[in-house]
């Protein structure tokens, strides 16, 4: 039998008291795609860092290649092959690629003189391994996401690694990007080296991995072969509890829509976007990276400059600013909720105050603390955050609470519109589900909600109605009820390939 290049035996970890991992028990044999998964706080990162000498566990065993550590360092981690890809792939924008791959062998290796040369044979021998060709004199920097990611794996490659965990690798990603990932992931398998997988995407976890390993609340629920489970049994043990995802069904309120588009354009963003929107309705609007979603969805909330006609509530409005918008009642969730959408050192308190703090200020110019501390409560009943006081700051939470708390900064404007860019992103099953309930729930009261993702179970299960948008243009319009996965994704490759095919 082979012997595993990774066992946990009893890892506990606990941090003030506070136990995060309890008897942790798992192996990754040499080319297995072990997949990791749990909801945020289960423990899944804890365990990265203990296998890769980060964290010191408190009792139980590591061992890497047949070597038995009761603690581990980072730097013998990497001697024994781990390599660890974060989501930010740790590389250096102001190094080339060829230097970026090989930095680390150069660092191991105490070379005195620097061989530029040897470098890029490094790099390029590295890049062949996985069958791919980039410029080696280019800057990281320049590089879209997806390259990025790919130096990051030739340098643990270069590295000699065994095992590779890949951290939620795939949010930045287009669906060809994700599977040109697979294929190397594949490819890493079949040359014997192991890869973990960790990843919110349940469709991308039945995808690629071999074996699926559930944490829940610090504790292994189940471990075993990938094709033994459902989507719904895996939820179940990730959540404990069965987690159903009823379509939304939209109910027209009125005949006049809450927001008109007519060919608004935005050079080198999009051009001629042309819609409407209903009270009570969630249009969803999908695409590629780079097919301009983005910049509509910014463009709508009063950020960069556009021509064309927008119309809220059959008024002709121009927006020149955020200012503009807010004005107009419109709300904005973005897609980066940690530097975009939250103020992360100050408090809930804070936070939910900053769309309305105008309004909370006496006749003298002096806060209201009172109404700012029952705005809070109110959005923290309504949006089912779990938080024991409204003086927490906003870092302290998971990725589907600081989702909830920046739509619920929103709702305290009381908006009409309220567009979400990638409302799901980096947040677990339960979390997103909740999410989702919640944007029904609002759009079932009259709320006129965009929704922008590109991940096709949440347009499907949360939207009555799909724009599909290629190179800056729509292309297609869905009735949601009328489709299912298979066909949305067909037509947003199918659109991708015939516009770049002109």
């Amino acid at each position: 039998m082979t012997e595993p290049v990774l066992s946990l035996a009893n890892i506990n970890k606990s941090f003030f008291g506070n136990q995060v991992l309890s008897n942790i028990n798992l192996s990754v044999s040499p080319g297995e795609i072990f997949c990791l998964v749990g909801e945020n706080g289960s423990g899944k990162s804890t365990i990265i860092k203990i296998v890769s000498g980060v964290y010191t566990p408190d009792s139980g065993t590591v061992t890497l290649n047949g070597k038995n550590y009761a603690s581990l360092d980072p730097i013998e981690s990497i001697k024994q092959g781990i390599q660890v890809i974060y989501q930010d792939f740790s590389v250096f924008p102001n190094l080339t690629v060829a230097e970026n791959i090989s930095l680390g062998t150069q660092i191991t290796e105490r070379k005195k003189i620097f061989s530029w040369k040897r470098v890029c044979t490094q790099a390029a021998e590295a890049l062949k391994t996985i069958g791919v060709e980039m410029d080696l004199y280019e800057l990281v920097g320049n590089l879209p996401v997806a390259q990025r990611q790919i130096v990051a794996i030739s340098r643990a490659i270069l590295q000699k690694a065994k095992l590779i965990i890949m951290d939620d690798p795939t949010p930045a990603l287009t669906n060809k990007e994700i599977e040109r990932l697979f294929e190397i992931i594949r490819g890493l398998s079949a040359r014997n080296i192991a890869v973990i997988f960790v990843s919110h995407k349940l469709d991308e976890v039945f995808a690629i991995c071999q074996r699926i390993a559930v944490i829940r609340n610090g504790e292994m629920v189940v471990n075993e072969s990938a094709d033994t489970f459902s989507r719904e049994k895996l939820v179940y043990y990730m959540t404990g509890q069965e987690i159903g995802s009823e379509p939304f069904v939209y109910q027209p309120r009125a005949q006049e829509p809450t927001l008109e588009v007519e060919n608004l354009t935005q050079p080198g963003g999009f051009e001629n976007i042309s819609f409407k929107v209903f009270p009570g309705e969630i249009l969803g609007i999908t695409g590629q990276l780079g097919s301009g979603r983005t910049e509509l969805a910014k463009a709508l909330f009063g950020i960069g400059k556009t021509s064309g006609t927008i119309r809220v509530d059959g008024q002709q409005k121009r927006f020149r600013s955020v200012r503009d918008a807010v004005a107009c009642k419109i709300g904005y969730v973005p897609e980066d909720r940690l530097t975009e959408g939250l103020l992360m050192e100050r408090t809930l308190q804070d936070n939910f105050s900053t769309t309305t703090i105008d309004k909370k200020k006496s006749r003298l110019g002096f806060v209201l603390f009172n109404a700012m501390a029952e705005e809070a409560k109110q959005r923290i009943t309504e949006l089912r955050i779990n938080a024991k006081s409204i003086f927490v700051n906003a870092n302290t939470f998971s990725g589907g609470n600081q989702q909830r708390i920046v739509i619920g900064k929103w709702l305290a404007s009381e908006p009409e519109i309220l567009i979400l860019n990638g409302p799901s992103v980096g947040v677990d099953v339960r979390s997103k589900s909740e999410i989702h309930k919640i944007l029904k729930d609002l759009a079932n009261k009259g709320l006129c909600i965009i929704l922008i993702s590109d991940d096709v179970g949440e347009l499907l299960s949360t939207t009555n109605r799909i724009l599909v948008m290629n190179s800056g243009r729509l292309i297609s319009e869905v009735e949601t009820s009328k489709v299912d996965a298979a066909f949305l994704n067909a037509k947003i490759i199918e659109d991708y390939k015939m516009e770049t095919a002109v």
